[in-house]
């Protein structure tokens, strides 16, 4: 590819400053990312130019918009340290993250509220056993002894003298 003139040069630093300006206020394209890719695509410069480049020797030479390409990560780093979020994408994935964080510690606590009650069950059902089995028992021994009389029932299902309260 044949090099660029000096206005070319010029113009395409110049949209390129324009695209920052413009992603870095959070003015991204449909399906765009605050990027260089993105960056590329908005300014109409190829993606490559942000990179550096090898000469035929092995060394390596930085990219002609390679400067702009590093503004634009110092600046979006700054904003971000800031606590600005300017890719709507980023902002709703830190949303979903906190949110997650947050069922999660909700599910936490309603497992923890189940195995509760889960023992708290065990040890009624445990104890109504008990209780049945200490009854039956009692009915037992009064029936062998034989000295212990039943009351009659009450009619109409009314307490015999009232009620107690």
């Amino acid at each position: 590819m044949g090099r660029i003139s000096d206005s070319d040069r010029a113009r395409n630093e110049e949209a390129i400053r324009a695209a920052i300006d413009l992603l870095l206020r959070g003015e991204l394209p449909p399906g765009g990312k605050c990027d260089l890719k993105t960056l590329a695509l908005e300014s109409g410069v190829t993606r490559t130019g942000f990179y550096p480049k090898k000469n035929r020797d092995g060394t390596t030479r930085p990219g002609p918009y390679q400067h702009l390409a590093e503004e634009f990560e110092r600046r979006l780093t700054a904003l971000q340290q800031a606590g600005e979020i300017v890719d709507p994408r980023a902002a709703q994935i830190e949303r979903l993250k906190a949110q997650v964080a947050e069922l999660k510690e909700r599910v936490t606590k309603r497992d923890e509220v189940v195995a509760e009650l889960t023992e708290f069950k065990t040890a009624a059902i445990s104890q109504l056993a008990a209780q049945h089995d200490e009854i039956t028992w009692l009915r037992e021994q009064t029936a062998a002894l034989g000295n212990v009389r039943r009351l009659p029932a009450a009619r109409g299902g009314t307490a015999p003298h009232g009620s107690c309260s």
